[in-house]
């Protein structure tokens, strides 16, 4: 079975530009462009990561973590923010997120930071 990504962004280019990437590499993706989005999909599809944007319209990043931890523990969490506000870094960082990539991002820095936290599995892909 194929890793299932969720990729929540309010930005439609930056939700393309990733799945795109990382369904090339192998893995499922999901999107979702708000927070309400983004919990609904995690819990039907069980996501084995996010790359969740920080400022979303209606419920801030923050929020969207702490939804997700509360429905799953271990879930694999990797930010992402435009904004250099390191308390809100931090803050995520101590709810578990794994990592942080301020926008605008390296692609090819996101795809090895996903294969370092979500190894594709051999003849699955």
């Amino acid at each position: 079975m194929k890793e299932n990504i969720l990729i929540v962004d309010d930005q439609y280019g930056i939700r393309i530009l990733l799945t795109e990437v990382l369904q090339k590499e192998g893995y499922n993706t999901f999107q979702a462009a708000n927070g309400f989005q983004a919990i609904e999909i995690a819990q039907k599809q069980t996501p084995d990561l996010v790359l969740l944007d920080m400022k979303i319209p209606g419920m801030d990043g923050i929020e969207i973590l702490k939804r997700l931890k509360e429905h799953d523990p271990d879930i694999k969490v990797i930010i992402m923010t435009a904004y250099g506000e390191l308390d809100m870094i931090q803050e995520s960082k101590d709810l578990g997120a794994l990592t942080h990539f301020a926008k605008p991002f390296d692609i090819d820095e996101i795809r090895q930071a996903v294969k370092q936290y979500l190894p594709v599995r051999a003849n699955e892909a």
